[in-house]
């Protein structure tokens, strides 16, 4: 052990090892559930307009108010977690998604579903932004990148799980939904099984003057590292502490273009990915042929986040951004125009990869913007106020479908992702250098 080197130091010097691995898979879990959960809605909302015949109106709300949970979730949980710790409100997080999805399966009412949506997006809303922190304090400098973007793919393999629901559950019958919701809740039980074993942030650790707790973590990474592949460079240039928070004068010009990037992708891709079931629905395909493009089209996220994963560390946080960011509008300007079934799927398919490659990047870029005592809230700030667009995103779609139909929605997201796109460019770029 190099005694001249701060444990962060020690931490950022290391090789991917077995318990990096451990916390990206733990951590990735519950990534997994959350888009899980946002995928199943896409497909309930369709098959409850049908089952239940609810207008656009009432299905939008119940789109929406689990994005305001979301919303007071994502601050409160970036919140709590500079204050307790990020692995205590990680847990906890899962426990009210997990009883609340498991609620919704037995909902009577809109009003009661409605309900039980807001207090799923509680726990997710805190969610992914203490997920995100969490892995960056802990990756090595030259893959942290990387890693940040493999957990943000974790939101494909959820989102694929949701679409072979959909496919093969929500759209069998009138309780299809009901066993669909259930079906939801029973990963987070083991989730929190596995979020228990995880580490607590080595970082927040020293903040909180826990010294000895925080050696002991480092030592256990240490000990799984093979020595041969340490890198001995010297460390990067890390940012100093800042004061007045994230709106403080060193930070306010980076959270401002963090908070429009973060609003636009979230517009953008919840009001796409919620609605296009619903819209495929009204074109005049089946629910079961609606269910299976979405799923054809899900698919195409795992490349995304493979290339993306890879750019990163390439070109960079702000370009690869900024690619996937206009990649992402002008796939939703071609799947506006789209008419036909292969056009369709083609388009969705590269919205799919620009779109997601784009959210890998942004929780990539998120807690590097920030220090140690402010990160989670910075990130999570971020989080909440894109969120704001995610609630808006499905209350609009109705009134911008009726007056120019799909091509003006999918205007309107292109249309945000291209103003995403000139914000990433204004942030900085943060590949290299230590976490503060």
């Amino acid at each position: 052990m190099d005694n001249t080197l701060t444990r962060n130091e020690r931490l950022d010097r290391l090789p991917v090892t077995s318990q990096h691995r451990r916390l990206l898979v733990g951590s990735g879990v519950g990534w997994a559930l959350d888009a899980m959960d946002v995928g199943l809605v896409s497909f309930i909302l369709a098959a409850l307009a049908v089952h239940w015949d609810l207008d656009k109106g009432t299905t939008s709300w119940i789109a929406s108010i689990g994005f305001i949970g979301m919303a007071i979730g994502a601050s409160l949980g970036g919140l709590l977690a500079d204050k307790i710790g990020r692995r205590q409100v990680f847990a906890a997080t899962l426990l009210v998604y997990g009883l609340a999805t498991g609620a919704s399966a037995l909902a009577w009412s809109v009003g009661s579903l409605m309900v039980f949506r807001f207090l799923v997006g509680l726990g997710l809303g805190a969610e992914l932004p203490v997920a995100s922190t969490l892995v960056s304090e802990f990756a090595p400098r030259k893959s942290r990148g990387r890693m940040v973007v493999l957990l943000e793919a974790f939101w494909a393999v959820g989102w694929i799980m949701a679409a072979v629901i959909g496919t093969f559950v929500v759209s069998q019958g009138d309780t299809g939904w009901r066993w669909g919701f259930a079906l939801g809740s029973v990963p987070a039980l083991y989730a929190i099984y596995v979020r228990m074993g995880l580490p607590e942030s080595v970082r927040f650790l020293e903040s909180k003057g826990r010294h000895d707790e925080a050696e002991e973590i480092v030592r256990t990474f240490e000990a799984a590292a093979d020595t041969s592949e340490i890198d001995h460079s010297p460390p990067g240039d890390s940012e100093p502490e800042v004061s007045g928070g994230i709106w403080g004068p060193a930070m306010r010009k980076r959270t401002a273009a963090f908070w429009l990037v973060w609003f636009g992708v979230s517009l953008s891709y919840y009001g796409a990915f919620i609605w296009i079931p619903s819209l495929l629905v009204d074109q005049g395909f089946t629910l079961v042929r609606s269910f299976t493009f979405t799923l054809i089209i899900t698919i195409a996220q795992l490349p995304g986040y493979a290339a993306a994963a890879w750019l990163i560390e390439v070109w960079g946080r702000r370009i690869t951004l900024s690619v996937f960011l206009a990649g992402s509008a002008g796939a939703a300007v071609l799947y506006g125009l789209a008419g036909a079934p292969l056009q369709i799927i083609a388009a969705g398919c590269l919205l799919s990869f620009f779109n997601l490659g784009a959210w890998g990047a942004l929780y990539a870029i998120g807690p590097e913007l920030y220090p140690t005592s402010i990160r989670a809230t910075g990130t999570g700030a971020g989080a909440s106020f894109g969120r704001i667009g995610s609630i808006i995103a499905p209350l609009i779609v109705p009134p911008v479908l009726s007056f120019g139909g799909p091509t003006a929605v999918f205007g309107v997201f292109a249309a945000a992702f291209a103003v995403a796109c000139i914000a990433a460019l204004t942030l900085p770029e943060q590949r290299g250098k230590v976490l503060s």
